[in-house]
């Protein structure tokens, strides 16, 4: 089959090929540990989270009964999943009182939990004693919130009838009902971004993000995902019960297919949100993929001199963010520019004008701060261990005045080189410019084969090259290995990462050439699901 010509840095870097992976519960701020073999989880007091039923995978919502006539005060969920949010308060002996994020309020609980009405009840006495829960593992990271007066876990009612008549679903043996899982949803102020909220546990990364940005053009395409036991659902939300607790979707100005434009990353950033995630935006600025090789205009900008092409910068950037807020996902943090080595906006931002590139930089900084001045500023170079290059042209942007948080690198060891020289260049760049760094791309392949004809990015050329195996097994190590060397980085000045297009699966149609549809998209193989569409075991590495 004929192979597609890959733009240069997809041939050298393992780059773009679209895909998704959305993230399903997305946590968006201080992690929470689950370890399998102690008797309890650990517990950020100062974080909020959601439950989420193992059984059904929703979160619960709430309609809380506070009052001494037994009157409940409805708290039911919004589409941003706030009322849906709830904070541990120590109640002594181990036992923690459940606060609901929108009212403040100790639950004690009639909560609806699924669109058809599920509910889940669980009455308080007057002394308030069944509103205390001990938190206990079970296991895959799931809980047990053991009330204090029964001794029993929360037990759940189901109303399924016309007629409000309720449905008993207490435990089986196996406990199943009865068992939760604790997914972060960020700090007590709920515009704090996720990254700038209090140091989670030790050895815990805040950012375990994935690139979702192709997910909806591939679910538009015929693209299903399982569970590991066969289960039909959202890719988001697999992810999500994994680990995974941000999510990164490119922007595009016009691109040919019509999707990553404002109106589909608004549409997928719901979805996003919704899951309680973190949301990074990648700006290109231009109709298709920018990176090391090409930075091209966008085909409406190409007339334009520079100042017009600075406010066009502005005005897009301002553009989509608002937008973003506007309905309610307002972006943690943004990225000026994708893989901007070479510049952005050639030749007008080329690095051989650095004072061009530097006001073209300045320009998309100060609109997504007129947005929401809270939203974190991200510059974002391919090549992760390449520490003179680095120190070039972040000396250049920091002598220029251009403002930045987070410094974002693109590793992917078949291409840019060990996990050591990694590790030692994100070292230095945090000491030197003291900032946050985030592995903004990373992936490995799981196998050597293909499956939709169009040839693969990741050969058995990329397997000598990095030295992990091409296998399920291989592609963990890599992935974990990148995902320890961030966690290294001193000071806690080592935020996370994501991992680049999980969820791109070979699907007729969504390909990586949006002029093109008949292509296929070649990342396939080093997706986080198999050829089968079921989580590969290194889909894992984002809970560790």
């Amino acid at each position: 089959m004929k192979r597609f010509a890959l733009p240069w840095s997809a041939r050298r870097r393992g780059r773009r090929l679209v895909a998704v992976a959305a993230a399903a519960v997305l946590a968006l701020g201080a992690s929470i540990v689950m370890s399998q073999t102690a008797s309890a989880a650990t517990i950020d007091p100062n974080a909020f989270y959601q439950i989420v039923s193992r059984h059904s995978g929703k979160a619960i919502s709430i309609a809380g009964q506070s009052t001494a006539d037994g009157a409940a005060v409805q708290q039911w969920a919004r589409a941003d999943q706030s009322h849906q949010q709830f904070q541990f308060v120590d109640a002594g002996g181990g036992y923690y009182r459940i606060r609901a994020r929108h009212s403040g309020k100790v639950i004690d609980v009639e909560g609806r939990s699924t669109a058809d009405g599920a509910n889940i009840v669980q009455w308080a006495d007057n002394n308030g004693t069944n509103q205390q829960f001990r938190v206990v593992d079970t296991d895959s990271g799931y809980v047990k919130l053991i009330n204090r007066h029964s001794g029993k876990a929360l037990d759940v009612w189901e109303r399924s009838t016309a007629d409000g008549g309720r449905i008993s679903q207490y435990t089986d043996n196996g406990g199943t009902n009865q068992q939760w899982q604790l997914l972060p949803v960020g700090g007590v102020t709920p515009t704090t971004s996720p990254s700038a909220t209090a140091s989670p546990p030790s050895g815990t990364l805040r950012i375990r993000g994935g690139d979702v940005s192709s997910l909806k053009k591939n679910e538009d395409n015929g693209a299903v995902y399982y569970t590991s036991s066969g289960a039909r659902a959202d890719a988001l939300q697999i992810l999500r019960g994994s680990g995974m607790n941000w999510a990164r979707l490119k922007v595009w100005v016009n691109p040919a297919d019509g999707y990553n434009n404002k109106a589909r990353v608004l549409e997928i950033a719901r979805r996003v949100k919704a899951q309680g995630m973190g949301l990074m935006i990648c700006f290109h600025y231009s109709d298709s993929w920018a990176d090391p090789g090409k930075q091209i205009k966008p085909a409406a900008w190409r007339s334009y001199n520079f100042s017009r092409l600075r406010q066009a910068v502005y005005d897009h950037t301002y553009d989509v963010l608002n937008g973003l807020k506007s309905q309610g996902t307002t972006a943690d943090m943004v990225q000026i520019g994708n893989e901007i080595n070479p510049g952005m906006l050639h030749p007008d931002g080329s690095t051989s004008n650095w004072a061009n590139l530097a006001e073209l930089l300045k320009a998309g900084v100060s609109a997504a701060k007129a947005v929401d001045g809270s939203t974190r500023i991200m510059l974002h170079l391919a090549e992760g261990a390449d520490n003179a290059a680095h120190r070039r042209w972040f000396d250049q942007a920091v002598s220029r005045g251009v403002p930045f948080d987070v410094i974002g690198l693109s590793h992917y060891t078949y291409w840019h080189g060990s996990v050591s020289a990694l590790q030692s260049n994100m070292n230095d760049l945090a000491s030197r410019y003291n900032k946050d760094i985030v592995v903004v791309e990373t992936a490995y392949g799981f196998t050597l084969a293909d499956k939709d004809g169009t040839g693969n990015i990741f050969e058995a050329v990329h397997v000598e090259r990095a030295g992990y195996p091409a296998t399920a097994q291989g592609q963990t190590d890599a992935f974990r290995a990148v995902a320890r060397a961030v966690a290294r980085v001193p000071n806690g000045r080592g935020l996370g990462y994501f991992y680049w297009e999980p969820a791109w699966t070979a699907v007729p149609g969504s390909g990586w050439d949006p002029t093109n549809p008949s292509l296929g998209n070649a990342w396939e193989n080093q997706a986080l699901f198999d050829f089968n569409s079921r989580p590969l075991p290194a889909m894992a590495v984002f809970g560790e």
